[in-house]
């Protein structure tokens, strides 16, 4: 997959994918980074790429020709979609990461400053996506968000395929408590079904403390998972444990 940032600080892009997940994807191809930055393709000779507001007000905001022109210089494979990252669009979420995860080339536009120029929004007819209700100084984090869940969901990203299947959100559910050695620690206990090598055991232990946890923390997500469609499976565990 081919993602290609349009950002006016490319080294945060760039600096940022060589850790963890993000930099074995793409040492072994399983994904492609550009960052492009408007500030070449200013018309101004002093590189500028933001103006003062019409109408008065504060901050700057980007402008159009430098912005439309470094997103026309992106090549666009056929299955490729663009957003710009925007306090005024939809919340990220696991189903949109695995929605784009299906894409072969993602353009992201992030900003900086006041915002954007409204007609860059236009031209480009760029999906506005915002990763929470608070505000950020630039969009090159919130980008960097959406690349790395994204990335993750790639086949073969993560090696074992089923890894994040049980990641929270990846169903609409939070995630079940996690153990490792030692067994006994401050007089805190590794359950014993984790313990017992039953294997169907450990997977209804699992989802059952899943729905507790998510019931617990979460429950407008909770509310909202007992409203889809339900396997014979969860539905077992939920009336077995009147949860339901």
């Amino acid at each position: 997959m081919r993602f290609d940032i349009l950002t006016l600080f490319p080294e945060t892009v760039i600096d940022s994918c060589n850790f963890s997940i993000l930099k074995r994807a793409v040492s072994e191809n399983f994904i492609e980074i550009h960052a492009i930055n408007p500030r070449d393709f200013s018309a101004d000779k002093h590189r500028k790429v933001d103006d003062t507001p019409y109408g008065g007000g504060a901050g700057m905001l980007l402008a159009c020709q430098p912005y439309c022109d470094a997103l026309n210089s992106v090549p666009k494979l056929e299955n490729s979609k663009t957003i710009i990252m925007s306090p005024k669009g939809k919340i990220f979420n696991q189903l949109m990461a695995k929605n784009f995860a299906k894409l072969d080339q993602l353009i992201i536009i992030s900003g900086h400053y006041e915002g954007f120029d409204e007609r860059i929004i236009e031209i480009s007819k760029a999906e506005e996506i915002s990763i929470g209700d608070f505000v950020m100084t630039g969009g090159e984090f919130p980008a960097l968000c959406i690349m790395d869940s994204i990335t993750r969901l790639i086949k073969g990203v993560l090696g074992d395929d089923d890894s994040c299947e049980y990641d929270s959100h990846y169903d609409g559910l939070l995630e079940h408590p996690h153990y490792t050695k030692p067994r006994e620690y401050m007089g805190c206990n590794v359950p014993d079904v984790l313990l017992s090598g039953n294997h169907e055991e450990i997977k209804k232990w699992r989802r059952l403390n899943q729905f507790i946890v998510t019931k617990q923390k979460r429950p407008d997500l909770f509310d909202k998972f007992l409203k889809s469609d339900l396997s014979e499976f969860d539905l077992k565990i939920l009336k077995d444990n009147n949860l339901i």
